[in-house]
């Protein structure tokens, strides 16, 4: 099975990429590894949410807005090179924008790692850094880049 099949099997649909809001590409090729830029949670071109977890937004709401993140980040890597090219996922990097005092990065950022189990199975399976930080891009709460592999 494709991973596209695999996508519209859980009724999950790439979004269109999200455009650049600084002097950047949304994703780079070097050899066999594909690596995201940053991606926040954008929803038909509009940031989903602002504040910080644990404060403004909780962390259920934050966990969500992970997995829009990687939804995004999958959409630059389809841009480039095709969903179906991904051979596994190597690493996932997670920002979270934190009230003082949290520290429920890993749960929030759950919300990509899992959404990335359920698409590529044991190929999800990937090394990670859930960071909480002080802010983000735009007021976002989370943001999230991947690094992929590719076949030739």
């Amino acid at each position: 099975m494709s991973w596209t099949s695999r996508l519209a099997e859980l009724g999950v649909e790439l979004p269109p990429v999200a455009a650049p809001v600084a002097a950047y590409v949304p994703a780079v090729r070097a050899g066999n590894l594909v690596y995201t830029s940053g991606q926040l949670p954008f929803v038909s071109g509009s940031l989903a949410a602002t504040g910080k977890v644990g404060g403004d937004v909780s962390p259920e709401e934050a966990q969500a807005h992970a997995r829009t993140c990687a939804l995004n980040a999958l959409a630059a890597i389809h841009d480039l090179v095709g969903v179906d090219a991904i051979v596994r996922v190597v690493k996932l990097t997670g920002y979270v924008a934190s009230a003082e005092g949290f520290t429920g990065q890993p749960a929030v950022v759950n919300g990509a790692s899992e959404l990335l189990g359920e698409v590529f199975g044991d190929a999800g399976r990937h090394a990670r850094a859930a960071v909480g930080v002080a802010e983000l891009p735009l007021g976002a709460p989370v943001e999230v880049d991947l690094i992929v592999e590719i076949g030739e």
